[in-house]
């Protein structure tokens, strides 16, 4: 140990101490150290309190000549947030394994002469343990930012005083008064690109805590729409979401009409929702769908997207199975309605490969290989249609074994996609 926690109380003090530290030659004995840590440093010996988050970097070649899956696993169920700074190329499984997770938010890798390329990210991330145990925000947007606490009151024991503003307007400052029970809540209705001055203190005639404090920056004002996508297609209906909904969006207004032509209609929808399901459609038809954001501040901004709507009855229908060889099975179907331009068929094999072929729309057999007894698998088959593809049908085959029968037996199940 070069120093335990409570030798230093300054900063500067901190920063030489560490300046002065020497490397030890020796080998590369990390779950000694982990587990010298474990006992060592968090430890109340060594100043370590047990109210406050406690956080590992570990710094590495990422080559260890001991074991460090058991000693990394105590500290973690004491609680310690582990971050790894991989100097080398190691090995990625057991480095991902050993950083908390979610190992991209804890894990990095980096020359050792570009260290300062994640300084302050790791710093960030260091802070944001730190914060967990503090007044903090979260779900930062261009109007609204949840702020979340540590449980400090109960309904009965107290009340929070709350007041928050604009940094540089102090005349816009507002207080509320919050039940004791609230850990968390949700401020809105504020201005993008802001920064706000935030104080929380804690109200108890049992116990004295201190006001917390923190700041918070909105996010620059957001637009939506900023993609339109379209789903389910049928042949008088299909499916129109959009992202991203944002506080500041009163509404939202679909407005489809078919191409060419100059017939619109009109769909309204909340602003806490994010798509529509537009319906009473023209088969086969192309649309012009254009959905429109109206903001709380009176600003509209739009987006449009083409929409196709199927055939009638454009899915295909009765996919049958029949054997023709100790490896082999025909599939065959009844032709979908509509102007047919081909086929797609897809034979997905739990073991061994998959499969996919097309064919023109005057064929509705395929012969289908590398399916011998005791096989599973599963067949689908698309019309395909000028403007996009229809219907799916699929059958899951089983191919018994040929020793509990005598001939082909297979069990199917449909199911319309």
């Amino acid at each position: 140990m070069e120093f335990p926690f409570d030798q230093h109380l300054s900063s500067g003090t901190v920063r030489k101490a560490i300046r002065d530290t020497r490397q030890l030659m020796g080998d590369t004995n990390t779950g000694k150290a982990l587990s010298f840590t474990k006992e060592k440093l968090f430890s109340g010996e060594a100043g370590a309190r047990p109210d406050v988050p406690k956080v590992l970097v570990w710094v590495t070649d990422g080559f260890s000549t001991d074991d460090i899956s058991e000693p990394m696993q105590l500290l973690k169920d004491m609680g310690v947030t582990v971050f790894i700074v991989s100097t080398g190329r190691g090995n990625f499984l057991e480095l991902s394994a050993a950083a908390s997770q979610p190992s991209d938010k804890h894990l990095h890798f980096v020359d050792v002469d570009d260290l300062p390329i994640i300084t302050k990210e790791l710093r960030d991330g260091i802070l944001g343990v730190i914060r967990a145990k503090r007044l903090h925000a979260t779900d930062v947007t261009s109007s609204s930012f949840r702020l979340v606490w540590p449980r400090l009151l109960s309904q009965d024991s107290g009340y929070y005083s709350l007041e928050y503003g604009p940094s540089a307007d102090p005349a816009r400052r507002s207080t509320q008064q919050l039940s004791g029970a609230l850990s968390s809540l949700l401020l809105s209705d504020l201005t993008p690109e802001t920064t706000y001055e935030v104080a929380l203190t804690p109200e108890s005639n049992v116990h004295y805590f201190p006001t917390q404090t923190t700041s918070v920056t909105t996010l620059p004002e957001e637009i939506s729409p900023v993609q339109v996508l379209i789903s389910d297609s049928g042949p008088h209906s299909f499916h129109v979401s959009w992202a991203p909904v944002l506080d500041s969006v009163a509404s939202y207004q679909v407005l489809y009409g078919p191409l060419p032509g100059n017939s619109v209609k009109v769909l309204q929808v909340d602003g806490r929702h994010n798509s529509t399901v537009v319906e009473h459609l023209a088969p086969n038809t192309t649309y012009l769908v254009t959905v429109t954001a109206i903001y709380r501040s009176g600003k509209e901004k739009s987006l449009s997207a083409k929409a196709c709507t199927q055939e009638e009855g454009s899915g295909v229908r009765h996919l049958r199975f029949e054997e023709v060889g100790a490896n082999s099975l025909r599939a065959s179907w009844d032709p979908a309605q509509g102007a047919v331009r081909g086929y797609r068929v897809r034979c997905r094999r739990h073991s061994g490969r998959s499969s996919a072929l097309s064919v023109a729309a005057q064929v509705h057999s395929v012969l289908l290989n590398d399916l011998p007894s005791g096989s599973r698998g599963r067949v689908c088959v698309q019309p395909v249609y000028t403007n996009q593809p229809g219907r799916r049908l699929c059958r899951s085959v089983h191919r018994q074994p040929a020793t509990e029968a005598q001939g082909y037996r297979h069990r199917e199940r449909d199911r319309l996609l």
